[in-house]
């Protein structure tokens, strides 16, 4: 699997939606496949994530960056009934974060998780 990453502002967000790393990486399995909910541009896709005891219909929204191959950013996350999307200010501000983050090569990323701007997930991540 490619790598994937969530951002710390993310990772709140995860935390107080109880979603697993396990969940993330399922999503990621599915947008290789070509299922995304939505190209949002620049970059960015918005895939549904299911919460624990849900379905994905009235679940989570994550925005994703990706170009579809190495490397994966969650920087987003949004239950149903909170909002039903991002706003325009919100979309041009995650893109510009997808363009920094889709640039990065291995010695950027490897600073930024030691930093704790992004977490890498694995398959033994159980959550954190």
């Amino acid at each position: 699997m490619p790598g994937v990453f969530r951002t710390r502002t993310f990772t709140r967000w995860l935390r107080k939606a109880a979603l697993t790393d396990a969940a993330l990486l399922i999503a990621v399995a599915e947008m290789q496949q070509g299922l995304i909910d939505a190209d949002l541009g620049g970059h960015l896709v918005k895939k549904r994530v299911a919460l624990p005891g849900q379905g994905k219909r009235g679940g989570a929204r994550t925005i994703v960056a990706t170009k579809r191959g190495a490397h994966w950013f969650f920087l987003y996350g949004f239950e149903k009934n909170e909002r039903a999307n991002v706003d325009k200010d919100e979309l041009k501000a995650l893109q510009e974060v997808a363009k920094v983050l889709l640039e990065f090569d291995d010695q950027q990323l490897a600073v930024a998780v030691v930093a704790g701007e992004i977490m890498e997930l694995s398959n033994d991540n159980k959550r954190s």
